[in-house]
């Protein structure tokens, strides 16, 4: 996956502005693959220089309307129908809790309910966004609701991990190695 690929499915499902893409990344397609606006404009000159997508109207300061080729179509096709790339597997918070017992039990369990409440935090705005019924019907938006779903999900069972494992360090499984 790459921003690439984002933008030009975002292209395909309607043409548009680098502002009007820096929009959908801020508004939701950011919270699964963030972007800023360098690199969105930035992809955009490159996909216009390797004929992927191609500028259809020119507006006051510099505005730049941009809209899939018939090779930005079918790289987008290519890109969907290809072999499923594998997830990446580092995750940082994973990686402190394999070694959260070198913490005293409560330390360790004050961390994890930490994330417990970010986890929270995240769940509520997408419940929020989700229930909030400013939903169109077309295909980008119904595709962009299952998305949606996932993160909602993922965060509500992120919360119940990390409330469980911290209960599990407050109960002392594990045991600290010996200074």
């Amino acid at each position: 996956m790459s921003l690439r690929h984002a933008l030009l499915g975002l292209l395909v499902y309607r043409p548009g502005s680098g502002y009007d893409l820096l929009k959908i990344f801020n508004t939701s397609l950011g919270h699964v693959w963030p972007a800023g606006q360098s690199q969105i404009y930035g992809e955009l000159t490159r996909l216009d220089a390797t004929g992927l997508i191609t500028v259809t109207d020119e507006g006051p300061r510099g505005r730049k309307q941009y809209a899939p080729t018939p090779e930005g179509h079918a790289e987008a096709r290519r890109w969907l129908a290809g072999t499923e790339e594998h997830r990446p597997r580092r995750n940082p918070m994973l990686l402190q809790t394999f070694f959260l017992g070198l913490l005293p039990a409560e330390e360790a369990a004050a961390r994890l309910l930490r994330h417990a409440d970010t986890a929270a935090g995240e769940h509520a705005e997408l419940v929020a966004l989700r229930d909030s019924g400013a939903w169109d019907r077309d295909a980008m938006s119904e595709c962009g609701r299952l998305v949606l779903e996932y993160g909602v999900r993922q965060r509500a069972m992120e919360q119940e991990w990390a409330r469980w494992a911290a209960e599990r360090l407050r109960e002392g499984r594990p045991r600290a190695p010996a200074t």
